[in-house]
């Protein structure tokens, strides 16, 4: 009987229960996946990192993959082979992804071909791996949920990070006035770098003063809320009449009072990269693309680790101070 050619093997990481950052295990005996119809199979330079990568691993958020699985979306690399029907790729060609079917820590990964975008030259593989989640999401937050429009203003909460950074581009780019705040002196001149017209200190206590002070009684038309376990209160308070909390993150609880939305008639929204149709998909990739080709949207890559070092990337993304552009693992 002829043997069946053997399928080679990658380091991949797998989590084989729900738990703390321990429970990430690098193996290097994992089948390299086969790309089905649809799907292209892609050598991994770099991965981003996400914090809602830490929330699904916990087993704590609404969405549970089934047991074993690797973690990651945002991969950055080159076309290994394509399934049937692919006909946008080729073997060789650069490229990113916004989500991946097999997991992208790892040194292959499958994705469906429509999740699959043209990485340009101009852009290496870091900054492609800090494209997908961080700038959807924050196109997502400014326009089909916060409907944005120009001439408006608009506050990043937590402006340093990959999602933030994203929305301050996108927010300059679309003529809003742009407002950021970071946790650090190198985090805000980053913000500054990266759109925002002004940048307040999230750790001055009366920052919150200054944000008034600087938008004046009419308040900020849309924030964008990374951490809304600890600024949603005080976000209502900044708002303008008719005025919108995008809520992007959150890590717990908190207390609010809703007489707070209604002297303003203020929105709480959420906001899910999830639940976005095809549609909504299609149109977050082609401002996307346009931003890129434009040069308006320049990736900021923050912390590199390497794979071994995925727990230690985990922790880091809770547990530091400071964020500064997005997280990645490379390969």
């Amino acid at each position: 009987v002829a043997m069946a050619a053997t399928r080679s093997v990658m380091r991949a990481v797998r989590v084989f229960e729900f738990g703390g950052p321990e429970v990430l295990k690098l193996q290097s005996d994992v089948l390299v996946p086969v790309p089905k119809e649809n799907q292209v199979l892609i050598k991994v330079h770099a991965c981003g990192v996400n914090p809602v990568e830490t929330y699904i691993r916990s087993g704590t958020y609404a969405r549970k993959p089934a047991l074993p699985y690797t973690p990651g979306s945002d991969v950055a690399g080159v076309v290994e082979s394509v399934g049937e029907h692919v006909t946008a790729f080729k073997k060789g060609d650069r490229v990113f992804t916004l989500e991946t079917v097999s997991g992208g820590y790892a040194e292959y990964a499958v994705a469906a071909a429509n999740r699959v975008f043209p990485l340009p030259d101009k852009l290496d593989f870091r900054q492609g791996a800090a494209i997908g989640v961080p700038y959807f999401t924050a196109y997502r937050a400014l326009f089909q949920k916060g409907c944005a429009k120009a001439g408006e203003s608009v506050l990043v909460h937590g402006a340093s990070g990959g999602v933030g950074l994203a929305a301050c581009q996108i927010a300059r780019a679309f003529g809003l006035k742009v407002l950021g705040t970071a946790g650090t002196e190198e985090g805000m001149n980053v913000v500054l770098r990266n759109g925002a017209h002004q940048a307040f200190n999230h750790r001055d206590p009366n920052y919150t003063e200054r944000i008034k002070a600087c938008t004046g009684p009419g308040g900020v038309d849309i924030i964008i809320e990374m951490l809304s376990n600890v600024n949603l209160d005080a976000d209502l308070q900044l708002l303008s009449c008719t005025g919108r909390v995008m809520v992007v993150g959150c890590r717990g609880r908190i207390e609010i009072n809703p007489r707070d939305t209604m002297s303003k008639e203020s929105s709480i929204i959420g906001v899910s990269l999830f639940l976005a149709t095809e549609e909504e998909r299609h149109e977050c990739a082609t401002a996307v693309l346009d931003g890129i080709e434009a040069g308006w949207l320049k990736p900021v890559v923050g912390l590199e680790y390497p794979l071994e070092k995925v727990a230690k990337a985990h922790e880091d993304i809770i547990y530091s101070s400071g964020a500064r552009g997005k997280m990645v693992l490379l390969l």
